[in-house]
């Protein structure tokens, strides 16, 4: 495993614990939980992530980084992703910001969609993005 997937990991469930601290009450401590079906949020975290990675690859990958603008470009898809899907699927994106949560707060139900579902998504983007490379 790569020292920056156990980076994540480790900040996640290290966000989490000091919230648990902070907050004992709290059930969820920011799970990521889907408001509809498995699949409906499945579906939405494979897309979202999909088009982030796509993001991320065409505007901070190679010669044609983009400096200041990358990190505004990212950042706007993140925001717009998370205020349109997050009330349906929690627009988590990530595996590590939902791993953290769910495992300090033992909701791990529906976890695996949250891991699976972002991985397949920026996989999925890769070849997308090259093709599209290669077309310019």
């Amino acid at each position: 495993m790569s020292p920056y997937i156990l980076a994540q990991l480790a900040g996640a469930l290290l966000a989490s614990c000091t919230l648990k601290l902070l907050f004992p009450a709290n059930k969820f401590l920011g799970a990521t939980l889907p408001a509809g079906s498995d699949m409906q949020s499945f579906v939405l975290e494979l897309l979202l992530t999909f088009f982030l990675m796509l993001v991320i690859l065409s505007v901070a990958h190679g010669s044609k980084e983009q400096g200041m603008f990358a990190g505004l470009a990212i950042g706007a898809v993140v925001a717009l992703e998370a205020m349109f899907a997050g009330p349906i699927c929690g627009a988590s994106m990530n595996p590590a910001r939902s791993i953290g949560p769910a495992v300090i707060s033992m909701n791990i139900q529906s976890l695996w969609l949250y891991i699976v579902a972002p991985i397949l998504g920026a996989c999925a983007a890769v070849p997308v993005y090259n093709y599209i490379k290669e077309k310019e």
